[in-house]
């Protein structure tokens, strides 16, 4: 009986641990930490905008000026036939998810009936200076299902107190008021342009400041934290997203996430912004602002200067194509109406884009990886093409140079390859080559170095049974979200 008790014993013991160890083989690998710097929430949800625009419109639209002084009297202003849904409208149909206004540019005019000043709208003849073009196109962008931001520019050339310590108290009663009247706000733009010769009350002189200290950035920065905390705050140096450094809408190739910033303010940068910098200190990726004519304000004499939808695409290739997200500015004319030679090349551009990203022409091929981390379905290199920018490939630790062998069902032609990196996992690719297979061997036609948010590669004319993705260099073990193959039409 001894001798029984202790064989079941040990059988028990045996199977327990037999139990244990299936578990732990069965159990899945935890996914790769995060590498560097990596976006906060309100970060990811910008980065997934992608696309959104700018409307310039003040008195500048009717005195046809780019920068007006300051002095301008506010019955200028004075649209004929302004449309807030048609100009949301607009920007839906070509792609945007959201727009942000000018409510107030240097000249210091407030789209807005403020109640810290009498240069606004109220002392327009418009609407019988009863009209509010903050709240028009707040509502109107909650209808047709964009989001809505904000340009307060924090140069004042009417203003009597700038470049004094009065006028900071000014400039943030009014954000106060954008921030808490006007619904949901997703960024407030912050302007580079600080100081120089201006009305001011009258004086009509020149007046300079320091503009690493007069805005008390850090302090400023927190009521926006404060009353609207999703919203992302942009300028030279963030705190949420960069500038790319020009005005032609072009993101620097590569062009990094992350930046070392440092101790630099808006308007005084130090920083590579067009490229960004790897390693970086902050994830602070890039904005690419461009106006669809050469000014940022409508004027007439520019109508026949309108970006072609060739010029467009091409912009967006190399802003949303690069990582960054592009802000396309669409001035209305002095109707309050976007102009109908900008709706004809958006709607050229969005018929152009739509055909070629209407079919993944990878999505029913079949993925083979050179690694797979722990073997585990989760990161399987099916999850390239199953929509979701949050679920990816991923390999072992020790792996950071791998394969993927993507397999299509037949020969196959594209000239557009579509890349995503997961994120919430940081900016782990530092290099990549794009092989077709063709005579029996491997050919690369394309390569690059970023990844980040969004990489798409223009390429000529490939048709390939298969292609090869292969990544030459990485910080840490890559994670890959997105990938695709694109044609585009012929045009």
């Amino acid at each position: 009986m001894m001798h029984l008790f202790a064989r079941s014993s040990v059988a028990l013991v045996l199977a327990l641990a037999h139990d244990a160890t299936a578990q732990l083989v069965a159990a899945p690998p935890a996914p790769p930490a995060p590498y560097g710097p990596v976006p906060t929430p309100r970060q990811l949800d910008w980065h997934e905008m992608e696309f959104y625009g700018f409307l310039h419109f003040t008195v500048n639209t009717f005195t046809d000026k780019e920068w007006g002084y300051g002095d301008e009297d506010p019955r200028r202003f004075a649209p004929t036939a302004f449309d807030p849904d048609q100009i949301v409208g607009a920007a839906r149909a070509c792609g945007m998810r959201g727009l942000i206004l000018t409510a107030k540019h240097h000249d210091g005019f407030c789209l807005w009936p403020s109640q810290y000043t009498e240069h606004s709208v109220k002392r327009s003849p418009w609407r019988e200076g009863k009209g509010d073009v903050v709240r028009d196109l707040a509502e109107a962008c909650r209808r047709h299902g964009l989001k809505f931001g904000v340009y307060l520019s924090p140069w004042d050339r009417n203003h009597k107190d700038y470049a004094r310590p009065e006028y900071l108290t000014y400039y943030r009663n009014q954000m106060r008021e954008l921030l808490t009247q006007y619904g949901e706000i997703f960024t407030v733009w912050f302007d580079g342009a600080n100081g120089g010769d201006g009305y001011y009350g009258g004086a009509r002189e020149r007046r300079r400041i320091d503009n690493r200290t007069y805005y008390d950035w850090p302090n400023t920065w927190q009521i926006v934290r404060e009353l609207m905390p999703q919203a992302v705050m942009f300028s030279d140096v963030g705190p949420d997203f960069r500038w790319v450094g020009n005005e032609a809408g072009i993101a620097g190739d590569p062009c990094w996430a992350t930046l070392n910033p440092g101790n630099d303010a808006p308007g005084n940068t130090r920083a590579n912004l067009n490229q960004g910098e790897r390693p970086g200190t902050h994830w602070l990726p890039a904005e690419c602002d461009v106006s669809i004519r050469p000014g940022w304000f409508y004027h007439a004499k520019e109508d026949q200067r309108v970006k072609t939808p060739a010029q467009l695409l091409d912009i967006y290739y190399k802003s949303v194509g690069r990582g960054a997200c592009l802000n396309l500015n669409l001035p209305p004319d002095r109707r309050g109406l976007i102009h109908e030679n900008d709706l004809a090349a958006l709607g050229e551009f969005r018929r152009i884009l739509d055909a070629t990203f209407a079919t993944n022409l990878a999505q029913a091929a079949t993925f083979t990886a050179s690694n797979v981390r722990g073997q585990a379905s989760q990161f399987a290199p099916a999850r390239v093409v199953d929509g979701d920018r949050y679920s990816y490939w991923a390999t072992d630790d020790a792996v950071s140079t791998p394969e993927l062998v993507v397999e299509l069902a037949g020969p196959t032609t594209f000239n557009v390859v579509d890349l995503r990196e997961c994120l919430p996992l940081g900016q782990r690719i530092e290099a990549f080559a794009l092989d077709r297979w063709q005579d029996g061997q491997w050919h690369t036609f394309a390569q690059g170095t970023s990844i980040g948010n969004r990489r798409l590669l223009r390429t000529d004319s490939v048709t390939t049974a298969k292609v090869r993705l292969r990544i030459t260099q990485a910080a840490v073990s890559p994670a890959l979200a997105e990938f695709g193959l694109y044609a585009e039409p012929a045009r």
